[in-house]
């Protein structure tokens, strides 16, 4: 039987309608090589306002992963969100699913909307992307954001019992659910204080999973197997931007000990701000200290002595 209504595209409808209110735009930019970019631009870019790039994580596009929050941040920048290859409207036909990769996709897409300098905040798989366009590109990436992202991650981390979940195929379909009991268990792991997913008809999380997570499966697979491979920390580089490391005390997805690891990779230009009873969603769980955070790093350029500062 035909799905007549889905609540995940009403949500989706909804979101779209905040971007636009919001004075932002959808694009689709044609990078000539097989990859296509979907992205959010500003409708009007005012040159009085710096360039902030918001790049999502593996579980969601860039709607959901922003949508209940962009409205903090629209007043202060110009504001970019893509959707990373192989979530929302973006793809790509070459065979790379490394987050080199995706980096210089979200560069090229940058540079085609003209962006010469920006700000970035990268959450969860995200911070990867973001992090390596501040190595790549350090010209134009000025100051940079990482939030519970495990970028000091190592191949040897899975065998050491740093994760929650060591197996990575069995991270894959967790992260890429397919059935309702694994998007349960994501939101499991997402949340320090999950929703009662119990509560919730097995038909909605359905509905979830066929509008947002049925597209680009293996791909989306392939770019988690990519993430630890020969990961070493001693070949990660330093980046010279600023640099302020966001972390939820109870992270089960990347535990905070990357945070603190991040923190000691980067040294003095690196501050670690973390946020108590949270999870890896912090944006959603606690979003008021998530944007006092991002205001005063990104907008005063400055961070006062807070309790959450490490």
């Amino acid at each position: 039987m035909t799905r007549c209504f889905s609540l995940t595209e009403a949500k989706n409808w909804c979101y779209r309608l905040t971007f636009s209110n919001l004075g932002l735009r959808s694009t689709i930019t044609d990078l000539k090589d097989g990859t296509v970019m979907h992205c959010w631009v500003p409708k009007t870019r005012r040159d009085t306002k710096p360039n902030l790039l918001l790049i999502h994580g593996l579980g969601v596009n860039a709607l959901w992963q922003w949508g209940d929050f962009i409205s903090h941040l629209v007043p202060f920048f110009n504001i970019y969100i893509p959707d990373l290859v192989f979530f929302g409207d973006s793809y790509t036909t070459r065979p790379e699913r490394t987050d080199s990769f995706q980096a210089q996709c979200v560069m090229r897409l940058m540079e085609a909307n003209l962006v010469q300098k920006l700000s970035l905040v990268g959450m969860s798989y995200g911070g990867f992307v973001g992090y390596s366009m501040a190595v790549q590109f350090k010209d134009v990436v000025e100051r940079m954001v990482i939030c519970s992202s495990g970028v000091c991650m190592e191949e040897k981390d899975l065998r050491e019992g740093v994760f929650t979940v060591s197996d990575l195929e069995e991270a894959a379909k967790i992260l890429v659910p397919q059935t309702p009991d694994k998007l349960k268990e994501l939101v499991g792991y997402t949340f320090y204080k999950p929703p009662p997913m119990g509560l919730v008809p097995s038909c909605f999380l359905a509905d979830f999973i066929d509008a947002m997570c049925r597209e680009y499966v293996e791909e989306k697979i392939d770019m988690i197997r990519a993430i630890p491979k020969d990961r070493k920390l001693s070949d990660l580089p330093q980046v010279s931007q600023p640099t302020l490391i966001i972390w939820g005390e109870h992270d089960q997805v990347f535990p905070l000990e990357l945070g603190h690891r991040l923190k000691k990779h980067l040294g003095d230009n690196a501050y670690l701000a973390v946020i108590k009873n949270a999870g890896h969603a912090i944006n959603a769980e606690k979003p008021k200290e998530f944007a006092e955070l991002l205001k005063w790093f990104l907008v005063d350029c400055q961070l006062p002595n807070h309790q959450c500062l490490q």
